[in-house]
C-alpha cells in the first residue's frame, strides 16, 4: 500500500477488475367525340359529373326502398363506430388506472413483480397479503450503536422503538430470525432508554396475545411505555482483540486476530479476492470477483490467520451459492456487491468472528477514519504479500470524489469513496471484495467492500467501495431467503 505515480491511469480493482413523388391524380379518359358523324344527328357524348363524397348511383337515387336500406346501413356504421370509440376510451381509462393505481401505486405500495397494490395500512400488520410475503418483510430494523429495535408502524407509516414491557428472549429470537439471522446466532434482548426517539410513541406487545408467523402481529401502537425500549443483539459481531489503536501512515502487517472477519477467497489454492464474515453461513464480497469464475464449486473460503501460507493448513469452507446483485453493472461498477453462502457454517473463535452490518443511524459521515485490509499488491502491478496488510483511510463525500480533478463523476450512491487525496494509502489488485470498516460504539462496522480504483495510492485517486449501508435491505433479504 505504497505511493505509486507511474504514468497512465489504470483500473485495477475490477476483479481481474421520403423519396418518391406522389403520382399524379387519376384523370378519367373519355371516348373521343365522333366528329365525322356530328351532322348525322348522332348524339354527342357528354361525361357526367360524379360526386365523390356521396357515391350514390342514379338508380339508387331513384329507388326509395334502396335509399331506406342505405340509411340503415349508415346508421349501423355510426352506431358501430360509437361503440368502438366507447370501448377504446374505456380501455385507455383502464390502462391509465392500472398505471397510476398499481404500477405507480399512488395509494399505497406494490407487492413487486407486477403484484397487487396494497394500502399503507396492510404493510407490516402481521397478515400476508403479497404472494411472497413482501408486505411482511423488512418490518424490523436496528438503530444506532446501541442496537435499538424499531418496528414499522403501518398506522403512522413511521419507525417506532419497541417497548420492553412484556418482551422476552423468545420474541427476540423470532425477531432476529425475521430480520435474517439464525436463532442460534441470537445473543440477547436488553433494555435501553431512547429519550426523544420515542416522541411519536412505541410499538408494544399485546397483552396475552400469541404471535402468528410474523412477530409484528403481536405489536400494537402505544403512546407510552412503563419501561425502557428493547436493545436487540442478533449476533455477536464487530469484536477485535488486537486491532490497532493508533493512527499509522501507509500499510503495515496485521497481527493475528486483529481483523477476524477477513477471509481469503481462493481458487485451486490461490488467493483471488477478499471477503468479510457477516454470519456463520454468509460472506460478503464484490460482484466483480465472480464474473469470470461464477460456479460456487470453484471457490473455497479461508479464514483464521493473517498468513496465506498458514491458512493453507487450516480447513477451508466450500461455497454453496454465489448471489450477485442483479443490478451489478460491469461498465460502471454500480451495485458491486455479492453474498456467498457456505455449505457448512464457520466455527467462531478469537480469530474467526463476524463484522457488524451497519445499523441505521451509525455515523459513517465524510471526514471520519476507517480501515482497509487485504492481501492485495503493495503497489500497482506489484507483488502480493503473504501476510494480511492493514491501513487507515479517510472517508470522503461523493461531491469531493466526483470533482473533475478527482474521479470526475464516476462515484454513484451505491459507492463509498475512501483513501488519501494526497496519495500513499489505498487498496490494490487482490484486495477486491475485502472490507472497509470503521469503529463506533466499541464495535467495528462494515462500511464497504473493495470495488475499484484508478492506480494504487495515487494522488487524487481514492479507492471506491460498495456502499454496504445502501444494500442493507438487500443483504438481509438474501440471508432470509436461503
Amino acid at each position: 500500500m505504497n505511493n505509486d505515480q507511474t504514468a497512465g491511469p489504470d483500473y485495477v480493482n475490477r476483479g481481474f477488475q421520403y423519396g418518391d413523388e406522389r403520382p399524379p391524380p387519376y384523370a378519367p379518359v373519355y371516348p373521343p367525340l365522333p366528329s365525322d358523324h356530328a351532322s348525322d344527328g348522332v348524339p354527342q357524348y357528354t361525361p357526367s359529373v360524379i360526386n365523390t363524397h356521396h357515391p350514390v348511383t342514379p338508380a339508387q337515387a331513384e329507388n326509395p326502398t334502396t335509399q331506406r336500406k342505405e340509411r340503415k346501413r349508415i346508421q349501423c356504421r355510426w352506431i358501430l363506430c360509437a361503440v368502438v370509440s366507447v370501448l377504446a376510451v374505456l380501455a385507455v381509462t383502464g390502462a391509465l388506472l392500472w398505471y397510476f393505481l398499481y404500477y405507480q401505486c399512488l395509494l399505497g405500495k406494490t407487492c413487486g413483480d407486477g403484484g397487487a397494490c396494497l394500502s399503507a395500512s396492510q404493510w407490516c400488520d402481521g397478515v400476508k397479503d403479497c404472494s411472497k410475503g413482501q408486505d411482511e418483510s423488512q418490518c424490523f430494523r436496528l438503530h444506532g450503536t446501541n442496537f435499538l429495535l424499531q418496528s414499522y408502524s403501518p398506522e403512522g407509516q413511521t419507525w417506532r422503538p419497541v417497548c420492553a414491557e412484556d418482551w422476552n428472549d423468545q420474541y427476540g429470537k423470532a425477531t432476529c430470525e425475521q430480520i435474517g439471522y439464525k436463532r442460534g446466532d441470537y445473543v440477547s434482548s436488553t433494555q435501553i432508554s431512547v429519550g426523544s426517539m420515542a416522541h411519536g410513541g412505541y410499538m408494544k406487545v399485546k397483552s396475552g396475545y400469541t404471535p402468528g408467523k410474523y412477530i409484528q402481529s403481536l405489536l400494537k401502537r402505544s403512546q407510552s411505555c412503563t419501561v425502557p425500549a428493547v436493545s436487540l443483539r442478533c449476533i455477536e459481531c464487530g469484536v477485535s482483540d488486537a486491532a490497532p489503536r493508533t493512527r499509522i501512515v501507509g500499510g503495515t502487517q496485521a497481527v493475528r486476530g486483529a481483523w477476524p472477519w477477513q477471509v481469503s477467497l481462493q481458487i485451486n489454492g490461490q488467493h483471488v479476492c477478499g471477503g468479510s464474515i457477516i454470519s456463520p453461513y454468509w460472506i460478503l464480497s464484490a460482484a466483480h470477483c465472480f464474473q469470470t469464475y461464477s460456479k460456487p464449486a470453484l471457490w473455497t473460503v479461508h479464514s483464521g490467520h493473517v498468513s496465506l501460507a498458514a491458512m493453507s493448513w487450516i480447513s477451508s469452507n466450500k461455497v454453496e451459492r454465489i448471489i450477485n446483485h442483479k443490478g451489478y453493472d460491469p461498465e460502471t461498477s454500480d451495485n458491486d456487491i455479492a453474498l456467498l453462502r457456505l455449505s457448512t457454517p464457520l466455527t467462531f473463535s478469537r480469530e474467526v468472528r463476524p463484522v457488524c452490518l451497519p445499523n441505521v443511524g451509525v455515523n459513517f459521515s465524510p471526514g471520519r477514519q476507517a480501515w482497509i485490509t487485504g492481501w492485495g499488491a503493495l503497489r500497482s502491478q506489484g507483488s502480493s504479500p503473504d501476510t494480511l496488510m492493514q491501513a487507515e483511510v479517510t472517508i470522503y463525500s461523493r461531491d469531493t470524489c466526483n470533482r473533475e480533478e478527482v474521479l470526475d463523476g464516476k462515484v454513484t450512491e451505491t459507492m463509498i469513496c475512501a483513501g488519501k487525496l494526497e496519495g500513499g494509502v489505498d487498496s490494490c489488485q487482490g484486495d477486491s471484495g475485502g472490507p472497509l470498516v470503521a469503529k463506533e460504539g466499541q464495535v467495528w462496522w462494515l462500511v464497504g467492500d473493495t470495488s475499484w480504483g484508478i492506480g494504487c495510492a495515487w494522488k487524487n485517486r481514492p479507492g471506491i467501495y460498495g456502499n454496504v449501508s445502501y444494500f442493507i435491505d438487500w443483504i438481509y433479504e438474501q440471508m432470509k431467503n436461503y
